[in-house]
């Protein structure tokens, strides 16, 4: 039981920031993709680079090989060569898709193997939440560069400033029950 909620969990999560990063670039054009607050500054091109980058890497062969292939380019994820949408998200869905594959092989047979990462041991617990923390801190990141590219254009992703009251007044007037708080976002909804 552990096991299939725990995993069902790390993939509404690993879903929602996804949808996030999406949500983020969707508002964006081709040129905003390469712009950097200043030159020592990643812009999101770079930013779903790395990512797709360590999502290959972390996840391809996830039960049976160190997480970090010796293929992997890790220092080329930096370089800006990725300018323009379709391409970024080409390579974005990718690494989400090599993730989410990876997450399906996990059961109830093998959730207690170790698995590596630069020859660490994890939990397989232990290596979703290293990947979960590292995909959540890159994704604010993209929204936050998106936020300062659009400046007044942007789209809230979130609650609108001066929005709170009315929202908790929304999800308090519910009756309880159980759900995981991505659920309406991930369906369309604005569940934040």
């Amino acid at each position: 039981m552990f096991t299939t909620n725990y995993l069902e969990s790390s993939r509404k999560q690993f879903e929602y920031y996804k949808l996030l990063g999406e949500k983020a670039i969707s508002q964006l054009g081709d040129e905003d993709l390469l712009w950097q607050f200043n030159p020592e500054s990643n812009s999101i091109s770079i930013m779903v680079k790395h990512l797709v980058g360590n999502m290959l890497s972390r996840w391809t062969n996830f039960l049976t090989e160190d997480g970090e292939k010796p293929w992997r380019q890790r220092d080329e994820e930096f370089e800006a060569n990725i300018n323009n949408k379709t391409a970024l998200l080409e390579e974005w869905e990718k690494g989400w898709s090599c993730l989410f594959e990876a997450l399906d092989s996990i059961d109830e047979g093998n959730f207690d193997q170790l698995v590596y990462i630069r020859n660490q041991g994890h939990s397989i617990t232990e290596a979703i939440q290293r990947q979960l923390a590292h995909y959540a801190y890159h994704v604010g990141q993209i929204v936050f560069t998106a936020r300062m590219v659009k400046g007044s254009e942007w789209q809230s992703l979130s609650i609108p400033k001066n929005a709170s009251a009315a929202y908790n007044e929304e999800k308090f007037a519910q009756e309880k029950k159980r759900q995981h708080f991505s659920d309406e976002y991930l369906k369309g909804g604005e569940g934040k």
